[in-house]
């Protein structure tokens, strides 16, 4: 390719890639595949590669992250970040009013009403309509330049749609609950302290002075006011959240307008109550005069609007006994303890178990067995001990000290220098294999439906497996002397094993337990080397050349395929006949392009997650919630609320049989 010919295809890929970015990330509404979309990637990458000069401003392969940085350079709002005053009940919402409408002398009031996204407030800077600055909030004035981790943010458009020649907007980048469980699982499995919760999670990973370390993880942001524009004006909040919308900046859509602050008090219980069901977290909703007239007229005191306040949840605790402290075996080998507790309900569900973590947790917080404790959901996720309320104990409680040995294998601990985290070393310890068995059947590795830790448990006490190559050469004589395994649960069980052979390359790599691989890597890796072998061949100077594999990663990745006891296990999943390559759908494939399913209720034939595939190979994107925008509702047996909610909004639903009949 010549260099003009070059020139014309950066320019091509790089519209098409950020129309992309858009449509999955703003939209929620993709129109290509995961397999189309990182072949473009690969094809742009290879071309900046050769014509480094070449590459445009808002080019989606900057953000991968390039080089780290020696540290953080500080710049200058144009427009000073406030922050706001809080109100912690009902009544500070009243009084907020009673201050508003006497500021205004009685004039007719509009409440804009936002959720309060936990993460870090970030201010972004377009010049001619390209994303050139982003800065934390600092002390207002002036804040750290992490423009080029925030560059890895995928639903922050590197060029807005359209052209202004300046805007400075303000959101909150965030990590959603789901990837702050997967980040603090990984961190604990390699012995790292854990991120209490994800706004914190958030800040450190947009505070790494390396990009590639940011780029691993899926933040995501929320924009939701304007500091400075030229070349667009607005009346309203309401009317510039639209307008930033429409911009192609990612606007949170539960937004709602109310003339009287009772309505709005109403507004903030009712998503008290929902903020649990929401893909990420929220502390509090944010409550703003509409008109921007009156807020200058309101003006402001030297550190807050006087036209804004946020509202925040009360915190939701529970109050338990550490009935003992007890310690798991991880699937690297880190040694966890963990409280056993009374049990109580917290954030909607019953706690009987919390991590502790480390030892040195368990020291700082002085927590004992017998102890009364206070105790929340971290994330809303994940069970922590907050507090040891010392005033209950009574002399009887006990220290707790880590054992010197695996628990398991009794081989002894070691406590590598620099690490939090003690190990047991073995690498055949029989509570590392058991749990390394779990990881490899679970949903998003191989997904074996009916083989939870249960019958694992009953597969290795009988002898029948110690690794999960083992699954694989399973015999029904085998499996019908064990208890509560009748013929039918014999094969089911057989059936889903052989079904699992098939799984997509990304899974294999994930169910395979590689230190620092999650999910998402397995997918960047099957993507960029398509097979189990040119993984194996390659060396980690290759490794970090992938987009979002930092050098930590790719040592862990490259150290997997170099120990023996690893390497026979692929020569047997392989000759066992799991697929070790990926599957590119072909163009004429593409069914189910630019499509929407949702499943609900119990499938017969299909695991969610089979169905997903299928969808996905065909071009289709699942989600987990039915909107307007969605074509169709696979509705198994016992729908619920999103039947009904497709029904309402005349939303196509296909049964088993439609589904089969669309994909034949």
């Amino acid at each position: 390719m010549d260099r003009d010919a070059a020139a014309e295809r950066i320019t091509k890929l790089t519209e098409m890639l950020n129309e992309h970015n858009y449509n999955y990330y703003v939209l929620d509404h993709p129109k290509i595949s995961d397999a189309e979309y990182d072949g473009l990637m690969q094809e742009l990458i290879r071309i900046e590669e050769t014509y480094p000069d070449l590459a445009l401003p808002d080019s989606p392969a900057r953000r991968v992250g390039g080089e780290p940085a020696a540290g953080f350079e500080t710049v200058s709002h144009l427009v000073p970040m406030l922050s706001l005053s809080n109100a912690f009940g009902e009544q500070d919402l009243r009084d907020f009013d009673r201050r508003v409408r006497g500021g205004l002398d009685g004039h007719p009031v509009e409440y804009v009403v936002e959720l309060k996204i936990d993460g870090l407030a970030v201010s972004l800077l377009y010049e001619n309509g390209i994303f050139v600055r982003g800065a934390t909030r600092g002390d207002g004035e002036t804040g750290e330049d992490i423009t080029q981790n925030l560059k890895t943010i995928n639903s922050i458009p590197l060029r807005l749609r359209h052209f202004l020649p300046q805007l400075e907007v303000r959101g909150e980048a965030y990590m959603p609950k789901k990837e702050f469980t997967r980040i603090n699982m990984e961190r604990e499995e390699a012995g790292l302290p854990t991120f209490a919760n994800p706004r914190n999670a958030a800040a450190g990973s947009l505070r790494q002075l390396d990009p590639r370390v940011t780029a691993s993880r899926a933040l995501d942001a929320f924009l939701y006011g304007i500091g400075r524009v030229s070349g667009m004006t607005a009346a309203g909040h309401r009317e510039g959240l639209q307008a930033l919308r429409e911009l192609g900046l990612k606007v949170n859509p539960n937004v709602r307008v109310f003339s009287d602050i009772e309505p709005v008090i109403e507004y903030c219980r009712e998503w008290a109550d929902k903020r649990h069901d929401l893909p990420y977290e929220i502390d509090g909703m944010v409550v703003k005069v509409n008109d921007l007239a009156l807020q200058t007229e309101l003006g402001t005191t030297s550190k807050s609007p006087r036209w804004a306040i946020a509202y925040k949840f009360p915190a939701e605790e529970a109050e338990t006994v550490v009935r003992d402290i007890y310690v798991r075996v991880g699937r690297t080998g880190v040694l966890t303890p963990t409280a056993s507790l009374e049990p109580v309900r917290v954030a909607g569900s019953t706690i009987s178990s919390a991590t502790l973590h480390n030892i040195d947790i368990i020291r700082e917080k002085d927590i004992r067995i017998g102890d009364h404790v206070v105790i929340h959901k971290a994330g809303d996720v994940i069970p922590e001990v907050v507090r040891v309320i010392k005033d209950k104990r009574t002399g009887s409680e006990k220290e707790f000290h880590m054992p010197g040995a695996c628990p398991v294998c009794r081989t002894d601990a070691q406590r590598a220098e620099g690490e939090v985290a003690v190990r047991c070393p073995n690498e055949i310890c029989p509570g590392r294999e058991r749990e390394g068995l779990i990881h490899f059947v679970s949903r998003d590795a191989m997904d074996i439906e009916g083989l939870g830790p249960a019958v694992i448990d009953q597969l290795l006490g009988a002898g029948l497996i110690r690794d999960a190559a083992d699954l694989y050469y399973l015999k029904a004589e085998d499996l019908l002397g064990l208890e509560r395994m009748g013929k039918k649960s014999v094969d089911n069980l057989l059936n889903a094993i052989e079904k699992s052979k098939h799984k997509d390359l990304a899974q294999l790599i994930f169910a395979l337990g590689i230190r620092h691989v999650g999910a998402r890597t397995g997918k960047i890796l099957a993507a960029h080397f398509s097979s189990i072998a040119r993984l194996q061949e390659a060396e980690v100077e290759e490794l970090t050349t992938v987009p979002e594999i930092g050098p930590k990663m790719a040592e862990s990745i490259a150290a997997y395929f170099r120990e023996p006891v690893k390497l026979q296990l692929l020569d047997r999943l392989k000759a066992a006949g799991v697929n070790f390559t990926q599957e590119t759908p072909q163009a004429g494939e593409r069914l189910f392009d630019g499509k929407t399913f949702v499943l609900t209720g119990t499938l017969e034939r299909y695991t969610r997650k089979e169905a997903q595939n299928i969808i996905e190979n065909l071009g289709g994107k699942v989600s987990s919630s039915v909107s307007k925008k969605t074509d169709y509702v696979l509705a198994g047996r016992e729908a619920g609320s999103k039947l009904d909610k497709a029904t309402a909004l005349g939303v196509k639903v296909i049964s088993e049989d439609d589904f089969e009949e669309l994909v034949s």
